[in-house]
This record gives structure tokens, sequence and C-alpha cells, in this order.
């Protein structure tokens, strides 16, 4: 798979050659500096970018080959993410931001369902309280928990704890292993720091865009 762009100086390769494959409830990390093409290779991965050559399967599934409805719709099923900014909305409690992918999905049960992984990740006390009024790390277990509480198969996660302290993000890595485990996802973990790859069972190196 290859990612280029190209503008008034000419054609810029992100990604060149990228060829590997996730086995069912591994854990991944995808390393390398900043600026080699990480996060781009994740967002492919999840079918919010395309690539400029090559293919990406789901499940089965040729993202590309699919419709962008068709392609948000297995995303919604099979996917969760959780990104460095928590990505929460700030106008919903957190109880509503995990019942936000349950609703679009048409499960009756998203109150219940959010409040039971609200609880697991150990917020039953703030289930009505807003993104403004939490902790950064009280937001990122919302974010937590709204991406696990679809039971995806794949997880992605972009610089989890980049935003976090060391001690918040310890316990933040923990709880989402934890979830992990539980719950049998794939999970593919974009990070510069080596020490929290070596959490995953396998790490995949990235430099100027190529796996080395």
């Amino acid at each position: 798979m290859f990612k280029s762009v190209t503008d008034s100086t000419g054609t810029l390769d992100i990604l060149r050659d990228i060829d590997f494959s996730l086995l069912s409830k591994e854990t991944v990390a995808i390393v390398g500096a900043s600026g080699s093409g990480k996060s781009t290779l994740l967002s492919i991965i999840a079918g919010l970018d395309t690539p400029s050559s090559g293919t990406v399967r789901l499940a089965g599934q040729d993202l590309f080959a699919l419709s962008e409805d068709a392609r948000a719709a297995l995303r919604a099923e099979k996917v969760g993410f959780v990104f460095q900014s928590f990505q929460l909305l700030g106008n919903l409690s957190a109880l509503e931001n995990v019942m936000l992918p349950l609703e679009l999905a048409g499960r009756r049960d998203a109150a219940q369902a959010a409040t039971d992984m609200l609880a697991r990740v150990g917020l039953s006390q703030r289930l009505a309280h807003y993104p403004k009024v939490l902790s950064g790390g009280e937001q990122q277990r919302v974010a937590l928990a709204r991406a696990f509480v679809v039971q995806p198969a794949l997880l992605l996660a972009d610089e989890p704890t980049g935003s976090l302290d060391f001690a918040t993000g310890e316990k933040v890595m923990a709880l989402m292993f934890d979830l992990n485990r539980e719950l049998g996802t794939t999970l593919v973990l974009v990070t510069h720091d080596r020490a929290m790859a070596t959490r995953c069972q396998r790490a995949i190196t990235i430099e100027a865009g190529c796996i080395v």
C-alpha cells in the first residue's frame, strides 16, 4: 500500500510499500518518530483516509471497494478509536458521549450499556459531568469507555497518553490493555514511546514512510 500527496512543489511519498496483517485479538504497536507516517497509516487502516494504491481489508471486506457510506457503517460496527486529544463532545455528558455510538447503531439498551462501561472504567460518579469539568485522565477514560462499549473487533489508539502526565498515562494504559483482554479486541497502538510499545505482542517500526 502506498500514500502520496502532490502539490505545486511535486509529489511527496508519505507511505511506501506497506504490507502487514493483524491477527484476531493481537496487540500491535506502530512506532516511529514524529512525521514518519504513523497517524496517516492509522487513518488508512480505519478507512478515514484513502491510499494512493493498494488495499486494506477489514473483516474480509476491501474497505476502498465500498462506498463511503458502507465504509462508515462497517467502521461504526467494527472499529473503536482513542485519540490523544480525547475527541469528546463538549455539549454531551460523560454518559451521553458513551451512549452516542450505541444510539447511532440503534441499540435500545444504550443508556444501561454506557452506564455499565463507565462503571468499568471507574467513573460511576461522573455520569452527568461534562468534559470541561473532568480531568485529562477522566476524559481519556470516558474515551476508552466510548471506544469499547460497542465491543469493536479492532481498536485504534493514536498516542492515547500523549497529553497525560506519566502516572495518569500509566493508569490509562493499564486500563486499555485490561479492557482489550476482557473483550478480545485487536489493538493497534500508535506511539513514539518504545517502552509503551513493549507492552504489545508485536511492534511495527515506520521510518520515512516505510516499515523497517
